[in-house]
């Protein structure tokens, strides 16, 4: 099961994710996002939660994606996938439908499919 949950340190902080197999920090190109990512993998490492990954997410340059990697590395935080910004994503949202039905090749939806490939090989998982 993957679960989304709010833009927050809370769940960490109360440990409602604590037997929680895998977490993903999505994170983006700017400072307080990259703060947040920095902050909240130490408080997952202290949960046990085994595999904490970086997901940069809305990355519009080489430079936004150097920026997020040189963050992650100096945190020892593995990036587990890179999410280009994607126009259709918002296009999508502003017309009230999923993205996989609005633009099906799109590169936030790849990006987004070989990250699901990702965790099924690390957490040898497929997907039902």
């Amino acid at each position: 099961m993957i679960l989304d949950t709010e833009a927050s340190i809370e769940h960490m902080t109360r440990g409602t994710v604590r037997t929680s197999d895998a977490v993903l920090l999505v994170t983006e190109p700017y400072f307080r996002s990259l703060e947040t990512t920095g902050r909240l993998a130490p408080l997952a490492h202290d949960l046990g939660i085994p595999h904490v990954w970086a997901v940069a997410n809305k990355v519009r340059s080489a430079r936004d994606e150097a920026a997020i990697r040189e963050y992650c590395a100096r945190h020892s935080i593995e990036i587990l996938a890179v999410v280009p910004f994607d126009e259709r994503v918002t296009e999508a949202d502003n017309a009230g439908v999923a993205v996989l039905d609005h633009a099906p090749a799109g590169p936030a939806l790849l990006a987004m499919s070989d990250l699901a490939e990702a965790l099924e090989r690390r957490l040898g998982v497929s997907r039902a």
